[in-house]
């Protein structure tokens, strides 16, 4: 959530900030970065717990657990769906009610447990069905993790991914919330907070796919979680011991009840006419944004009435700025819509990819590369393309665009869209070299093989990662600019969710003869060309909503005086955004 933190704090509305007594704060003993480290730690902590589960989870399953490969594909997808959903909800619950401190603690103790428990499901052999030689070769004669051990793992899973959801949702934030933005020394050092929040996503990543993968293929999986489940226990005692030193600020109440009571009171009121002039509205003349004609069904909550007229009630009768504000949310979710493929071919990256390096040549030397470690290579390609489009891209866009930053918003995402219709396109001729390869010429085709699939999805997202938060960020209304980050969560949930979706489809409507236990015996490229094909028409479906789409500023255009209240706030977050460029290619 660093981009929403960032652009609130740019627009300068901070709220007051309190010590844990609720009294005003002391400078030279709360805040700064003693505070901010510590916060820092539970991020780091959060992101090796998750990265080093979610990476390898699937070669848990299939080969300890002995579930289907199409299964597992789907428990992965899940699991990560619902770790980005559940953001919002920790969001929810930090912006109405708990603040970011309890959120935060709150969540991490979840986390924690969960691990835990996750760590013992691994350890107690009762846990897991026995052993047996070859899954994938010889799966009638292997015995599949019963109900009983699959309730202890779902358990652990969904713990891990509630905890993991309220953290990502208020950790950064609150972070940022240890400086003052109106105390210039403070506000220079939040934007270092901000590279420092960075790196402990891409160290907490870097370690979760490289060391802890490596522990649980060749040494223990019990050791490899329990090093996270110690982890996320120390970051939750090293959270509860700073208590004394953070600054406080109180929760403001969420947008997500806004938006409910414009819904509310539009169908509340839906016989009602509306009035032939929107100037009759509900608080016209002070409107904050110019009204639209569009989703006029919403215009409706705010009707007056001779009883409603002077009401300020705002369950009874909403504004024309209340209303104006929904309506922007409304219009993003086109845009929105065709934003989740793209997500659905990164967690394959996690999925299928991964059971394809099981299968193939892993050897270096006498070293033997875990293929759980293969995402290595779409972090370390977005490290390389977030720094090559500040440097050379963006420079280069400039020269023919003439916009200071290059590319727009939605020119960011359609690159990203395109990058992941070639990267399936390469993928699905791999996997059918590499099963022709195995079939035929009884040869197991290097692991590298896969690697330029890693790279054009690492590329893919250094730009629609971006090209997404900058568009949700700008895009939705100000007051609600903390919504912006679960918007753009909410994509890579739905992401996930549709990748399941479509592997049950597939299953089907094949009858299992796409997605087999044995790849070598399925068409896994097929299930690649799908996605490869439902990429176009979402590309081409994207264009179409692209063409339509009015950017919030030009809406604004000629609105009197916001005109220029709305210059000034673009000004602040085109600084924020230029920060988050280099600061959030990994917080996913």
């Amino acid at each position: 959530m660093v981009s929403s933190e960032v652009a609130h704090c740019k627009n300068g509305e901070s709220d007051e900030a309190l010590d844990y007594q609720g009294k005003p704060i002391d400078k030279s003993k709360t805040g700064g970065w003693l505070a901010a480290g510590l916060i820092l730690g539970a991020e780091l902590a959060e992101r090796i717990c998750v990265q080093g589960i979610s990476l390898n989870l699937v070669t848990y399953l299939v080969g300890d657990l002995h579930i289907s490969n199409s299964k597992s594909s789907t428990i992965v997808s899940n699991f990560l769906g619902s770790l980005n959903l559940l953001a919002l909800f920790g969001g929810f619950l930090a912006d109405a009610k708990l603040g970011r401190y309890l959120t935060v603690v709150i969540f991490a103790t979840v986390t924690a447990l969960g691990v835990i428990i996750f760590t013992i499901s691994t350890a107690i052999p009762s846990m897991k069905p026995p052993p047996c030689k070859d899954f994938r070769r010889a799966h009638h004669e292997c015995i599949e993790a019963n109900g009983g051990q699959l309730t202890m793992l779902y358990v652990a899973l969904y713990m891990i991914a509630l905890g993991a959801g309220g953290i990502k949702s208020s950790v950064s934030g609150f972070g940022s919330d240890q400086f003052e933005i109106m105390d210039p020394k403070e506000e220079k050092a939040m934007v270092f907070f901000f590279n420092r929040f960075y790196f402990c996503i891409s160290l907490g990543s870097l370690f979760g796919v490289t060391v802890l993968v490596y522990i649980q293929d060749n040494v223990a999986r019990a050791w490899g979680y329990g090093i996270s489940a110690g982890a996320m226990t120390l970051a939750v005692i090293i959270l509860l011991a700073g208590t004394k030193i953070y600054r406080y600020k109180k929760p403001k109440g969420s947008p997500l009840t806004a938006i409910w009571r414009v819904l509310f009171l539009a169908w509340r009121k839906r016989n009602v006419s509306l009035p032939s002039d929107p100037s009759l509205l509900n608080d016209y003349h002070n409107a904050k944004v110019p009204h639209t004609k569009r989703f006029q069904f919403l215009d409706k909550a705010a009707v007056t009435d001779g009883i409603e007229a002077n009401n300020s009630n705002s369950w009874i009768v909403s504004t024309v700025t209340q209303v104006e504000e929904v309506k922007m949310v409304f219009k993003l979710i086109p845009i929105w819509s065709t934003c989740i493929l793209f997500w659905t071919v990164y967690s394959q990256m996690t999925t299928f990819s991964v059971e394809q390096a099981t299968i193939m040549n892993r050897k270096i030397g006498s070293f033997v590369f875990p293929a759980g470690s293969l995402p290595v290579f779409l972090i370390v390609t977005i490290l390389i393309f977030t720094s090559l489009n500040e440097k050379l891209l963006v420079p280069f866009a400039r020269k023919f665009t003439h916009n200071p930053k290059g590319l727009t918003s939605l020119q960011r995402i359609a690159i990203g869209l395109i990058f992941a219709i070639f990267a399936m396109v390469v993928a699905a001729i791999v996997e059918k070299h590499r099963r022709i390869s195995s079939l035929k010429h009884k040869n197991m085709e290097s692991v590298f093989w896969l690697v330029p699939q890693y790279f054009i999805v690492g590329a893919g997202e250094a730009f629609s990662y971006v090209g997404q938060l900058e568009f949700f960020i700008r895009e939705a209304p100000e007051r609600m600019k903390s919504m912006s980050t679960g918007l753009f969560l909410s994509t890579l949930a739905m992401g996930f969710f549709l990748s399941s979706l479509l592997v049950t489809i597939v299953e089907m409507v094949t009858h299992r003869g796409w997605i087999r236990n044995n790849l070598n015996n399925g068409r896994l490229d097929d299930f690649y060309w799908l996605l490869a094909v439902l990429g176009v028409f979402n590309f081409l479906a994207f264009l179409w909503f692209a063409s339509k789409h009015q950017y919030k500023v030009e809406q604004l255009n000629g609105f009197g005086s916001s005109n220029a209240k709305e210059s000034e706030l673009k000004g602040w977050n085109d600084g924020a955004l230029e920060e988050i460029e280099k600061k959030e290619g990994l917080d996913v």
